[in-house]
């Protein structure tokens, strides 16, 4: 695995490096051995966070963990990320005993702030987006850690968004041109 490890605010020292590569290092059996682990930490104020992306055979998996101590950060992060590989590794298995072939990584995101009750697109995304299952967009949204995800339905040949529910269900909103 190839650790790509950068710092906004903080010197990365041989310490942190070491620990990261010694913790994301057990996730090892998950992946080729050219596979690159995106890993950024920063510092604001005394927030100590660590963010973990890891594009894997068409789908990222990403984490994002906060804490006051960088090394609890570390820590936290390598949970999350083996819980997400070890969901996607059996929705793998699942669906080669049985179920679709579709999957991608593909999603849509804006930002969006408002200041008083003017509306401003600070930010615009783009992608290219393959058709899927709704319950392969579950999943990549659930990898990505995002809240919604946008897809093309390969049962509907339509657009659709899936989210996250409150209690943890999962909602999917489908286009009505009446």
């Amino acid at each position: 695995m190839n650790f790509i490890i950068s710092g906004k605010n903080i010197n990365v020292t041989q310490g942190l490096k070491d620990t990261i590569e010694q913790k994301l290092g057990k996730l090892e059996r998950y992946f080729t051995p050219d596979t690159e682990i995106i890993v950024t930490l920063s510092v604001e104020k005394e927030r100590q966070k660590i963010e973990v992306t890891i594009p894997v055979k068409g789908n990222i998996i990403r984490s994002e963990q906060v804490s006051d101590d960088m090394y609890v950060s570390i820590d936290l992060v390598e949970e999350v990320i083996e819980r997400q590989l070890r969901k996607y590794k059996n929705k793998l298995v699942a669906r080669n005993q049985g179920a679709g072939t579709n999957f991608s990584q593909k999603f849509f995101e804006s930002d969006d702030d408002s200041a008083d009750d003017e509306i401003r697109i600070v930010r615009t995304k783009r992608f290219g987006i393959k058709p899927m299952y709704p319950e392969d967009a579950c999943v990549q949204m659930e990898l990505l850690g995002h809240a919604f995800f946008v897809f093309f339905n390969a049962e509907t040949e339509e657009v659709n968004v899936v989210y996250k529910r409150k209690d943890g269900s999962f909602g999917l909103i489908e286009p009505d041109f009446a």
